[in-house]
């Protein structure tokens, strides 16, 4: 493997008619999507060549899964492909993240990354490989099993179902899980130093306070932009000290520039215009530049109050007080602020 040519691609588990897991009110599709969208757009900051399985609530079949991951970048050795998920156990005492790993490859990255969740405070478990029983000479999971020759990385970050601290951290600490599955790749590739002005690595003697001030922001607009609970930095951390105001979106099929406008609560010509488009074709697997709208949300169907303040961080009281709602019902398109 070459590391210099190295490219990810990222899986958000199930998906769609499959849900995947669930406990203490968490869906293991919707986190784990989150958990990939975000990891999306860290790699995207950093530069490293990326791409991704799914973006939406999508049913995909394990033969569909497996063929966008080889078509992603080819039957290509110096492809890692991350697949996202979180686990659930009978035992409800069982706690902490694990790797799983093809048996073509070796543990480095996934000891790597679970050092690096840990130092984030999560328990950790083990990095393992598992035969198929049937055939030993293969790997048990069909993303190590037929995604040969890539790199395949399963990583459960916790249990949703767990009695312990699990859900609770995956809930409010999944982006620093993130970022630190992010410090073991750039470890592990040999990337030194971010290639983006947006990222700060804390150094030592550094504060939030200190940080802050040399970036032009308040203490917690720093805090917001990284999702931190405390004002405790550790030396090679990073930071967002920018907020970027593009998230990426990546063109499925059945999309049209009015679809994807009208869920981003956005005009087309506004999209166009940012993404210099003379036309309104698209191509499926193009990636759109979408201008964040504020701090407004549009609902879309589905939606409820909690499941809109999960996604965004927030709680059902903050949305009803910012948007003086007396109950709990909401209308597709209404706008709301978060």
């Amino acid at each position: 493997m070459n590391k210099e040519d190295i490219k990810i691609i990222l899986d958000a588990g199930h998906g769609g008619a499959d849900p995947g897991t669930s406990g203490n009110g968490i869906v293991e599709k919707d986190l784990a999507l989150q958990i990939t969208l975000y990891m999306y757009e860290r790699l995207k900051e950093l530069g490293i060549p990326v791409k991704i399985t799914r973006t939406t609530d999508e049913t995909i079949s394990p033969a569909e899964r497996v063929n966008r991951v080889l078509n992603a970048w080819g039957n290509d050795p110096n492809v890692i492909l991350i697949s996202n998920h979180l686990n659930a156990s009978g035992n409800k005492g069982a706690d902490g993240a694990e790797v799983i790993y093809a048996l073509r490859n070796t543990d480095e990255l996934p000891n790597m990354i679970l050092q690096e969740l840990q130092k984030e405070g999560q328990n950790i478990r083990s990095s393992y490989q598992r035969r198929l029983p049937s055939n030993p000479s293969k790997d048990y999971y069909f993303m190590q099993r037929n995604t040969d020759p890539i790199q395949s990385l399963t990583i459960e970050y916790g249990f949703l179902d767990s009695n312990k601290d699990d859900p609770i951290q995956l809930k409010n600490n999944y982006r620093r899980y993130v970022d630190a599955v992010v410090r073991a790749l750039m470890e592990y590739l040999n990337i030194k130093e971010p290639i983006t002005e947006d990222i700060y690595i804390v150094k030592k003697g550094d504060t939030l306070y200190k940080i802050a001030n040399q970036f032009g922001v308040s203490v917690e607009e720093l805090k917001s932009m990284n999702n931190l609970t405390s004002n405790t930095l550790q030396i090679g951390q990073q930071l967002i000290v920018k907020d970027n105001p593009y998230e990426t979106y990546v063109v499925q099929k059945g999309d049209s520039l009015w679809k994807i406008a009208n869920n981003y609560g956005i005009k087309v010509e506004d999209l166009k215009n940012t993404n210099n488009l003379e036309n309104n074709l698209l191509k499926i697997g193009q990636e759109l530049l979408i201008p964040k709208v504020g701090n407004k949300y549009i609902v879309q169907k589905g939606d409820s109050l909690w499941k809109i303040a999960f996604e965004n961080d927030t709680t059902v009281d903050e949305i009803k007080r910012k948007n003086n709602l007396v109950g709990n019902l909401l209308t597709i398109g209404q706008e709301l602020f978060l």
